[in-house]
C-alpha cells in the first residue's frame, strides 16, 4: 500500500505570480519535507478559498494548434475509445467544452478546479469541438478522468502517488502528470504500477526560473519508462525556462498557449511545460486510438521516432509531430508486430505411411499390362471387321505390276 509521507509537491504553475505573468515560470522549488497536512489541508489550516483568476471569454486561433497540424490529424482519428487521466488540480466539468469529464477528488475538498491549471490542461489534451470556438484539444473525442490531488497549488507525495495509481486502477490509457516532485518510492512505485498496466504516463519535465539557481531533475518526468515533455515556443526552440536537468523525450508548444478555464473561461497567456505535456498527452491518445494493437512502450517509441528532431539539451527528440506519430509506417514497428509462427505439429500429429505391398503392386501390373492389351485388341478389331466385311471376308489380291 502507498505511503502517505508529507513530503509536499508543487504543481507547476504560476498561478499565484501576478496576473501579467500567470503561468509563467510553473514549477517553482518545491516546500520542504516535512510539512504538517495534507496540502495545506491540515489541522488548523484556514479553507482554501476557490476563486481562481479570471479569464476571457474572447480568444483567437491558438499558434499551436497551426503548428501542430492538428485538422490534418482529425481525418484520421480524433481519439474515442481513448481515456487520459488528468492528475491535477481539478477540472471545471461545467465548462462546455470539458462536459465529458469524469471527477475525482482525493482532498476531500471536493472536486471544484480552485486554481484553474487543471481545466487548462484537460482542455488543451481534449476540449470538445465547439461551434463558432477556435480552440479545441487535441484528442477531442477521448474521454477524460479528473483526478484532483491538490486544492491549493501543493500537495503531498503520497496523495500524488495515489492518483496515479488510481488512474491506473481506472483504466486510463494516457495518464497525464503536471507536476514536478522530488524523487521518493512512493512515487517512483506508483508509476512502475501503472506502466505495468500499460498506461502511458506522460509529465513536465519541470521548469526553472533565475532565482531558482541550479535545478535538478524533476519527478515523476525523469523516471525511466516516463514520456518527459519540454517547453518550445512558435519556433520550435526550447524555452528557456524548461528544465534541461530532466532528461526530455520531446518537446510540445508551452510558450502563449490558449486553453480553457475555469469558470468557463479561457486563457492565451500561459506559459511552462505544465501546458506543453498535455499537447503530448493528446498525441498520445491519437496514437492509441489510431493504433490500439500498441503497448505503452511501443506508443512512446513511436512518439519519439516521428518528432521534429532535437537541438541541444532538455529538447529530446524535438518537436512533437502528430501527423507523423499517428500515420508513419515504422519498420521496426512491424517487425516487432509480425504475427507468431505457428507452433509446430507433435510428433503422432501425421500418421506414418504403410510398408510397401510387393504382392499388390505385381497384380495392379500385370491388371495394366491386360487391360492394355484387351484395349489394343478392340482397337485391331475396330479396324479389320468392317474391311472384312466391305470384301465378303475374301482375302485381298495382289496385283503384278511388273
Amino acid at each position: 500500500m502507498i505511503g502517505r509521507m508529507l513530503v509536499t509537491v508543487l504543481v507547476l504553475s504560476a498561478l499565484a505570480a501576478p496576473p501579467a505573468v500567470a503561468g509563467v515560470g510553473a514549477g517553482a522549488a518545491l516546500a520542504g519535507a516535512g510539512a504538517s497536512g495534507t496540502g495545506g489541508s491540515g489541522a488548523g489550516a484556514a479553507p482554501v478559498r476557490c476563486n481562481p483568476e479570471r479569464g476571457t471569454t474572447s480568444i483567437g486561433e491558438s499558434w499551436a494548434q497551426r503548428r501542430l497540424s492538428l485538422p490534418e490529424v482529425w481525418e484520421l482519428t480524433k481519439g474515442a475509445g481513448v481515456t487520459v487521466a488528468v492528475v491535477d488540480s481539478g477540472v471545471d466539468a461545467r465548462h462546455p467544452q470539458l462536459r465529458r469529464t469524469r471527477p475525482i477528488d482525493l482532498t476531500g475538498a471536493g472536486a471544484r478546479d480552485c486554481l484553474g491549471h487543471g481545466t487548462a490542461v484537460a482542455g488543451i489534451i481534449a476540449a470538445a469541438e465547439m461551434k463558432g470556438v477556435p480552440f479545441t484539444g487535441v484528442a477531442p473525442q477521448a474521454k477524460l478522468i479528473s483526478i484532483k490531488q491538490t486544492e491549493d497549488g501543493t500537495g503531498d507525495v503520497g496523495r500524488l502517488a495515489l492518483a496515479i495509481v488510481r488512474a491506473a486502477e481506472m483504466g486510463a490509457d494516457v495518464i497525464n502528470v503536471s507536476v514536478e516532485a522530488r524523487d521518493h518510492a512512493d512515487l517512483r512505485n506508483a508509476v512502475t504500477y501503472a506502466l505495468a498496466m500499460d498506461a502511458v504516463v506522460v509529465a513536465a519535465a519541470g521548469n526553472v526560473q533565475k532565482e531558482d539557481g541550479s535545478p535538478g531533475p524533476a519527478y515523476p518526468a525523469a523516471y525511466e519508462g516516463v514520456l518527459s515533455v519540454g517547453a518550445a515556443g512558435p519556433d520550435g526552440v526550447r524555452a528557456d525556462s524548461s528544465n534541461a536537468i530532466t532528461p526530455v523525450s520531446v518537446l510540445a508548444p508551452g510558450k502563449n498557449v490558449t486553453s480553457t478555464w475555469a469558470g468557463r473561461a479561457y486563457r492565451e497567456d500561459l506559459e511552462g511545460t505544465s501546458f506543453a505535456a498535455p499537447y503530448v498527452a493528446g498525441v498520445v491518445a491519437l496514437v492509441r486510438a489510431r493504433h490500439p494493437g500498441l503497448d505503452n512502450v511501443r506508443v512512446r517509441r513511436r512518439v519519439e521516432l516521428t518528432a521534429d528532431g532535437g537541438a541541444g539539451a532538455g529538447t529530446g527528440a524535438g518537436m512533437v509531430n502528430p501527423l507523423l506519430a499517428v500515420s508513419a509506417i515504422l519498420p521496426s514497428e512491424q517487425v516487432a508486430l509480425a504475427p507468431r509462427q505457428p507452433a509446430p505439429l507433435p510428433g503422432n500429429a501425421v500418421r506414418p505411411a504403410p510398408p510397401e505391398d510387393s504382392r499388390a503392386i505385381s497384380i495392379s501390373l500385370w491388371v495394366a499390362l491386360g487391360a492394355l492389351a484387351v484395349g489394343v485388341l478392340v482397337t485391331v478389331a475396330g479396324i479389320a471387321v468392317p474391311m472384312g466385311r466391305r470384301r465378303g471376308w475374301r482375302p485381298g489380291s495382289i496385283e503384278n505390276q511388273t
